[in-house]
């Protein structure tokens, strides 16, 4: 049978357990995960993260396998390397964007620090292990399992919005921040997510998007500073432009500019 009318077939309250038993199960996932980059600082390995992520891969297909009685059509191997190239193309594309428009908002400016591949190199797989352990939680199953049960637009929203609450306990987050990560980020990885087929896509966007605002221009990465960082930023307007203490992710500006990609991608796919 296929997955789309295996999962329509369903009786909700079997859907319904699918559903929280899933996402539960993604959460352990994660938990793992970032768990198993904590021992990279122990075994001094980098690549040990690797390896956790693609743990976190297999496990979801397996858990889709047994749970849903198909493999994923979201993992195609094929388009592994392709569709995350394009993710992190567009995730650094979009990052870069939103800093120069504060920079030329005359609300930030730059300076240069250095550059450690060493250092660099861990951060990249720092964050490598947030976007695979967020990507499979919201997109693979939240999004995922709405959108086949019901439709794209009750699967964006709630998947949207699931994504701004996970950032609310976050260092310096507030409502509003929450709310600006579900607008610009919770909808653009749910809309990239549809316009694609595959969870590749959004993983490349969602690591580039961190790594570059976090260690590229060393502005904070949903409320949190990171140290190991090649340029600094200094921001000296609104919070409204700047995002403040919290990090462009709090910023009208990205919102902006991920509603307009929202926008994109969807009309795209249904142009399809």
């Amino acid at each position: 049978m296929e997955p789309l009318a295996y999962i329509k077939k369903l009786p909700l309250w079997q859907w319904l357990l699918l559903f929280i038993g899933a996402t539960f199960l993604s959460f352990i996932g994660y938990a793992a995960l970032i768990g198993g980059y904590q021992l990279t600082h122990i075994v001094g390995l980098p690549w040990l993260t690797i390896i956790c992520a693609a743990i976190t891969l297999v496990l979801y297909a397996v858990l889709v396998k047994v749970l849903e009685e198909h493999w994923p059509t979201n993992l195609p191997l094929r388009k592994a390397v392709p569709h995350t190239l394009l993710g992190l193309l567009i995730g650094f594309i979009f990052m870069v964007l939103v800093v120069s428009t504060i920079v030329a908002s005359d609300c930030a400016t730059l300076s240069y620090i250095g550059f450690s591949w060493e250092e660099q190199f861990d951060m990249i797989m720092i964050f490598l292990a947030v976007a695979v352990g967020e990507e499979v939680i919201c997109r693979g199953v939240i999004f995922r399992l709405i959108d086949e049960r019901w439709n794209t637009g009750i699967a964006l929203l709630v998947s949207a919005l699931f994504f701004g609450v996970m950032h609310i306990a976050n260092d310096n987050a507030t409502w509003w921040s929450s709310l600006a990560i579900a607008i610009e980020a919770g909808l653009l990885l749910g809309a990239v997510y549809k316009w694609s087929g595959t969870l590749w896509v959004p993983i490349g966007i969602h690591w580039a998007w961190n790594y570059t605002q976090g260690n590229i221009f060393g502005l904070a990465v949903s409320g949190g500073n990171t140290n190991e960082t090649i340029l600094a930023t200094t921001v000296n307007g609104p919070e409204i432009i700047t995002g403040g203490a919290f990090g462009p992710e709090a910023s009208i500006i990205t919102v902006i500019l991920g509603i307009f990609l929202t926008l994109v991608f969807l009309r795209n796919r249904y142009r399809r």
